[in-house]
């Protein structure tokens, strides 16, 4: 099993950046490729990033590239959301998820393992 452990939500006001960790735990070693959704209420879950360690690559959705970027630090088994230029629309519930696969999906069902999710705010 791999427990993950999200932090750095908060409430921000529109224009502002936050940066969200994902800390993760247990059998690190069989995951690939971690990435992050959110969940604004009343909405589905949708995919937001992802990075994935063999072979390497970023994706992102349409709707925060340019604005937020991905990273990880392998020595602390953590990756990052650095969230820039927040807009409103991006307040939403934001998860940590990952994934044993070798290339990143966008879809929900194709993690295997997700954190509690932390909550960020962006006031108009």
């Amino acid at each position: 099993q791999v427990q993950l452990v999200e932090s750095g939500g908060g409430l921000v006001q529109a224009g502002g950046s936050l940066r969200l960790s994902c800390a993760a735990s247990g059998r690190t070693f069989s995951v690939n490729t971690m990435g992050w959704f959110r969940q604004a209420p009343g909405k589905e879950r949708e995919f937001v990033a992802a990075i994935a360690w063999n072979p390497g690559s970023i994706y992102y959705a349409e709707s925060v590239k340019g604005r937020f970027t991905i990273s990880r630090d392998n020595a602390r088994n953590t990756v990052y959301l650095q969230m820039n230029s927040l807009k409103p629309e991006d307040t939403a519930v934001y998860y940590c998820a990952a994934a044993n696969r070798a290339f990143i999906v966008t879809y929900r069902s194709g993690y295997d393992y997700w954190g509690q999710g932390t909550q960020v705010t962006v006031s108009s």
